[in-house]
């Protein structure tokens, strides 16, 4: 060999080394983006056929709502798919929902999130935290959603509500069709830069509002961009240099709802308490002083419950006589409180605007678009909201409770068009539930949607029945 190598020129060698990584490389890179595709294989769980780099990522081009349905249809209440090299476990079984949402819950304590790098306003938001860090924000957090605390943004809420009677009532006057779905996305912004931000805007009548404008940025978004497509393809690679892409919308979007609410809590700081504007945000400035808080351990249902029952029986009878708590009690398990950071306070409000804007429009106009196709829901509604206006002059945080069938109407609504149809937490380490092995690294998916439509539960799931929601009340 060494003789026949020794007639080659350099040229030819120089060729054949080259071809050699070259081909070297294919075989890696093809590795690379095929080897994640056998874990749900050898956990025995079933999913379509992936494609290299992308998994079944793009199955959900037009949505993830009837891809998943027929997932589940085909492959059965427990299956699975890769989203790019991820891989994704569905659980549309209930036994095992609840030993997950429950007993086991410490396993899936995370969502299926990656941490912005600041300063991004998401970057400290509930959905991003891990772990403790999670914990002890909403530890914070809880106290402000207290019944005494909505109450007191009940008026922000009814000052939206009030402009947008006056806009509906303009155009039903006018006699012309219009979207009244367009008009729900207005009120909803109108609610959410009021009682988050802050902000005072009127986006029915003013849509050129600079928040307006820089918060309907935040929604045109797509994964199917290109460059979105080669991240997701080299997320380990490529994603800690993404902050580094220049990207003026996104920037210009960030440091406006940094810069106005930075500016929003120096104002605050210089009131007198009684001048602030009761909001969410005044809310956490409050929590940020306030001894008022929860356990961390308070979110962990199943381990607080076992841990009662071990307090009853190892306190003495002395103890229980004196109200004494165990003199033994963890560290860990007592109240802990750190104020809540600028940057925390951001997130929580920029969440608001995630969370908020399309589920509460998404639900106000189906709702709407359901009591048109069912006459008689809408006389029950309209003669219940008459009765109540007999009785009280305004609604408020405490006397809505008494519109019952307008809530059955809402919870069907919302059980026919979920506006979170699907729910993902990581699987933070090997569990076995129900028998069925989940491995760690991947992503747990809990498809809502499904079970709301599930025949087994719902009788003629697709008819809007708001009586059958009446045990939720």
């Amino acid at each position: 060999i060494m003789e026949v190598l020794s007639f080659l020129s350099p040229e030819v060698s120089g060729f054949s080394v080259t071809l050699s990584l070259f081909l070297i490389f294919l075989g890696l890179l093809y590795w690379y983006s095929v080897y994640p595709f056998s874990i749900l294989s050898r956990c025995g769980i079933k999913h379509p056929k992936p494609i290299p780099f992308y998994g079944n990522l793009f199955m959900f081009r037009n949505g993830f709502y009837k891809p998943l349905n027929e997932l589940i249809k085909t492959h059965g209440r427990v299956c699975g798919y890769y989203l790019a090299r991820r891989p994704v476990v569905v659980v549309a079984d209930p036994d095992m929902l609840r030993q997950i949402m429950v007993r086991d819950f410490s396993s899936f304590p995370n969502r299926m999130v990656r941490r912005r790098p600041k300063p991004v306003p998401m970057s400290d938001c509930l959905l991003m935290l891990k772990n403790e860090h999670w914990k002890r924000v909403r530890s914070i957090l809880t106290p402000t959603f207290s019944s005494a605390k909505m109450k007191e943004m009940v008026p922000l809420i009814n000052t939206a509500a009030d402009a947008l009677m006056r806009n509906l009532n303009a155009r039903a006057e006018s006699g012309e069709a219009f979207d009244i779905h367009k008009c729900f996305g207005c009120f909803t912004m109108d609610v959410i830069a009021s009682v988050a931000f802050a902000t005072q805007v009127d986006s029915q009548n003013n849509p050129d509002d600079p928040f307006v404008h820089h918060a309907q940025m935040f929604f045109n978004f797509s994964f199917f961009r290109p460059i979105f497509l080669i991240l997701i393809a080299f997320p380990s690679i490529l994603a800690p240099f993404a902050r580094f892409l220049p990207n003026k919308k996104r920037d210009e979007m960030n440091q406006f709802f940094i810069n106005s609410i930075q500016r929003i809590i120096r104002q605050r700081e210089e009131q007198p308490p009684e001048q602030r504007r009761r909001d969410f945000l005044q809310l956490m400035l409050d929590a940020r002083t306030s001894r008022e808080s929860v356990s961390v351990e308070h979110f962990d249902t199943a381990n607080h419950a076992e841990s009662d029952q071990r307090n009853q029986q190892t306190h003495t009878p002395c103890d229980q006589e004196a109200g004494q708590p165990h003199s033994q009690e963890p560290p860990a398990r007592r109240s802990q409180k750190k104020m809540m950071t600028e940057d925390e306070i951001i997130g929580q409000a920029f969440v608001f605007l995630l969370a908020g804007y399309e589920t509460s429009s998404n639900t106000l106009a189906f709702t709407c678009y359901l009591l048109a196709l069912h006459p008689e829901c809408q006389r029950k509604v309209h003669q219940e909201v008459d009765d109540f206006f007999t009785r009280h002059s305004s609604p408020d945080y405490s006397n809505v409770q008494e519109l019952k069938y307008l809530d059955m109407v809402v919870s069907e609504a919302l059980r026919l068009y979920s506006p979170a149809f699907r729910y993902a937490r990581d699987i933070d380490q090997d569990c076995i539930v129900n028998g069925q092995f989940l491995p760690k690294g991947a992503t747990l998916e809990i498809p809502a949607a499904f079970l709301h439509h599930d025949p087994e539960h719902w009788p003629e799931p697709d008819k809007f029945i708001p009586e059958r929601c009446c045990f939720i009340i």
